[in-house]
């Protein structure tokens, strides 16, 4: 997240005065146009769609009602369109006429500037108008509103007209429809015999259930009195009602008491006379004639109290008083019980009567039913057309409209077009993305280095270090106490000098430190490194090879003879040609005669035994060559060597090109012992410099009186 957010400040920090220049000329363009577009005022007055309370009639409210056609018609969409009808934008040019007769105007000319619009929610019909006169456009609305109030008027009162006329017409004939059916109804009221049907049905459903509840009882009792007559001719031995009634009155007839109290005892005595005698026996004989003629007597004063003359044995006469009690129970339970059935038929008879009236009343009913419906229908068809007629007349009469005027145009103050916050707006946004998509073309088009990031994501090398920008006065090492005093500008190249020796396994002698291109600062890097070597005594030694450009001796303020062609020519020997500098461990071995031929030089093996016999008097030797991009001394030089240090530096490295050199050099096997990105402020700078030096500028590239004049830059 840091990482994106600060590589966003540096793309605003690089990209941001075409940015900038590319928003100022689009706002300058907007301004351009907010003075050149003429000036259009705008003003809007409102009408309400409201029929509630404009008519004193109901018929008045029904005609002022806004209604449409289809399902799908919207009155106030319908009000809308109707304000830029011919009708209404005529009228309103007619009035317009006395106030303006300069003007000559047609209804497209209105319509055209015209916008009619619906509040949501609301009733309420909006209308704007656009001029470059103020005084012109609310006068066009105001004569617009009052033309379209006009004519809702003429339409309401001719459509009242046209109602009223229909109706004088219809009532007539209503009133005829009704008379024919009360006439129609009272005839057949006569003929059928039915009254009011919902009064007799209601009657006939009443009785019928009052029928149905009493047989409902009528059974119940019923299967009662079964159930105890059953019980009873059990407990008496019963079979028929008759024989029990006859029961009942021999028991009770003191005759019949007494007969039976002579014959218990001649019995007795015929039993005892038989114990003793044989049946021949006269006593025996009289006895038996005896029985029988009591017999006799009672049989026949049996006939006399029996219901139909009969007799019964004597023992099923009730002669005690529990079963004259329940033989008495007997009868009168079966006198109730056929009673109960009686009443029972009749009940369902009737039951069947009413069930069957019922069945018919409804077919009796239905004639009367329709007859009845049109009746009704044609007396409340002739009422509410004698309403509507009234109220016709009064709404023909009044002046009504559904349309109100709520609010009037009135004379704009203020212009409405162009807008002059929303064109800025517009231009301030628009503004924006063309400058983001010019930052953006320029990035893409923009194929150097910026970040450190990027350098390691681009080769995929290690990062030897972070070197501060340097301020002038420390570019040159004369003298050398300023530069090795700072402790915030060693510090990053003592930083590079540790992770050169710890990354690498063997002890490193021979370095050669190269770049792309010109002006990334290799050979003032090679200069402080070596200084700082030799700071922490290292015998350290600087070959300046670079025969075209050379730099060397002018940072350190030393002659650029003898040097590197002296040796190679064999007029001197290396030790010979070496310089000492100011600084205590550190020495120079310049260019020498610049030769017209540097590459023959150092492709010789006498440069190859010069930086063998460089290493072995040499802790360190750190070879300065030229830009890999330029030519390919570097590659030469870096077959003799431990490794290559590439040097880059924000805002001049080329990525095609630093991907190029790293590639070539991987392919010819040649060892990159890592990058270099110079120039950058770091951490350590900012802790260790003095505040006042952080103010100091940097030079990109310096000359000092009597040097040579192509040094690189940092």
């Amino acid at each position: 997240m840091g990482r994106g957010i600060s590589t966003l400040f540096g793309v605003l920090r690089r990209r941001g005065l075409p940015a900038v220049s590319t928003l100022a000329a689009v706002i300058g363009a907007s301004v351009a146009y907010l003075a050149i577009t003429p000036r259009f005022y705008a003003t809007s007055a409102k009408m309400m769609v409201d029929a509630k309370g404009v008519s004193v009639s109901e018929l008045g409210r029904d005609l002022t009602q806004p209604s449409g056609v289809g399902r799908s018609s919207n009155p106030l969409a319908d009000q809308a369109e109707l304000v830029k009808s011919q009708a209404v934008l005529d009228q309103a040019i007619k009035t317009l006429a006395s106030k303006h007769p300069q003007m000559q105007l047609t209804p497209k000319d209105i319509s055209s500037t015209l916008k009619v619009s619906i509040l949501p929610a609301t009733n309420i019909l909006q209308l704007n108008y656009f001029h470059q006169d103020p005084q012109f456009a609310a006068d066009v609305l105001n004569a617009v509103s009052q033309a379209m109030v006009e004519e809702n008027i003429k339409a309401i009162s001719s459509e009242a007209t046209k109602v009223r006329q229909f109706l004088e017409k219809e009532v007539p004939v209503a009133r005829n429809r009704l008379q024919q059916a009360e006439v129609t109804e009272s005839r057949y009221r006569q003929k059928s015999g039915v009254v009011a049907d919902t009064d007799q049905t209601k009657s006939l459903v009443q009785s019928l259930t009052n029928l149905e509840d009493q047989e409902r009882t009528l059974i119940a009792q019923l299967q009662e009195a079964r159930s105890r007559e059953a019980s009873l001719r059990q407990l008496t031995a019963t079979k028929n009602i008759n024989n029990a009634y006859t029961s009942v009155r021999s028991g009770q007839d003191e005759q019949l008491k007494s007969l039976r109290a002579k014959l218990t005892e001649i019995e007795t005595q015929l039993i005892e006379a038989r114990l003793q005698f044989t049946d021949n026996h006269p006593k025996v004989v009289s006895l038996l004639g005896q029985r029988e003629q009591i017999r006799a007597l009672y049989a026949q004063q049996v006939g006399r109290v029996s219901a139909n003359n009969q007799t019964i044995p004597t023992e099923d006469v009730a002669s005690d008083q529990i079963s004259q009690n329940l033989t008495t129970q007997l009868i009168n339970n079966e006198v109730e019980r056929v009673a109960v059935e009686n009443k029972l038929q009749t009940v369902q008879s009737l039951r069947k009567n009413l069930q069957a009236q019922l069945a018919v009343l409804p077919l009796r009913q239905q004639p009367l039913t329709m007859l009845t419906r049109q009746r009704e229908e044609a007396a409340e068809s002739l009422k509410l057309l004698q309403s509507k007629l009234e109220e016709a007349r009064i709404a023909e009469a009044q002046k009504v409209s559904n349309l109100r005027i709520i609010e009037l145009a009135l004379v704009p103050t203020d212009y409405a077009y162009p807008k002059r916050s929303v064109v800025l707006a517009i231009a301030i946004f628009f503004g924006s993305i063309l400058a983001t998509g010019v930052v953006l073309l320029l990035e893409l088009m923009d194929n150097r280095l910026y970040e450190v990031a990027e350098a390691e994501e681009l080769l995929k090398l290690p990062l030897l270090g972070i070197l501060p920008r340097l301020p002038a006065t420390k570019l040159t090492l004369e003298p050398a106490e300023k530069f090795l005093d700072d402790v915030g500008l060693v510090e990053p190249y003592r930083m590079l000098l540790k992770n050169l020796e710890f990354r690498s396994h063997e002890k490193l002698q021979v370095v050669v430190v190269t770049s792309t291109i010109s002006g990334e600062g290799k050979s003032v890097v090679v200069s402080h490194l070596a200084a700082v070597a030799a700071m922490l005594f290292r015998r350290t030694l600087i070959i300046d090879a670079d025969l075209r450009r050379p730099v060397q001796h002018t940072l350190f303020n030393l002659p650029p003879k003898p040097g590197i062609s002296d040796v190679i020519n064999g007029n001197r020997t290396l030790l010979n040609a070496v310089q000492p500098t100011d600084i205590e461990n550190l020495s120079v071995l310049t260019c020498g005669e610049l030769h017209g031929r540097p590459s023959q030089l150092l492709e010789s093996e006498a440069m190859k035994s010069l930086i063998a016999e460089a290493a072995h008097h040499y802790d360190l030797v750190i070879i300065d060559t030229p830009p890999i991009g330029v030519c390919a001394d570097a590659s030469t030089l870096s077959q003799y060597s431990d490794g290559v240090i590439m040097t880059t530096r924000p805002s001049v490295t080329m990525k095609e090109s630093l991907q190029r050199a790293v590639s070539e050099l991987q392919q010819n096997r040649i060892p990159i012992l890592g990058v270099i990105v110079n120039g950058m402020t770091t951490d350590a700078e900012k802790y260790y410099r003095h505040p006042i030096e952080e103010k100091q500028s940097f030079l990109p590239r310096i000359s000092l009186p009597g040097s040579n004049r192509n040094g690189d830059r940092n």
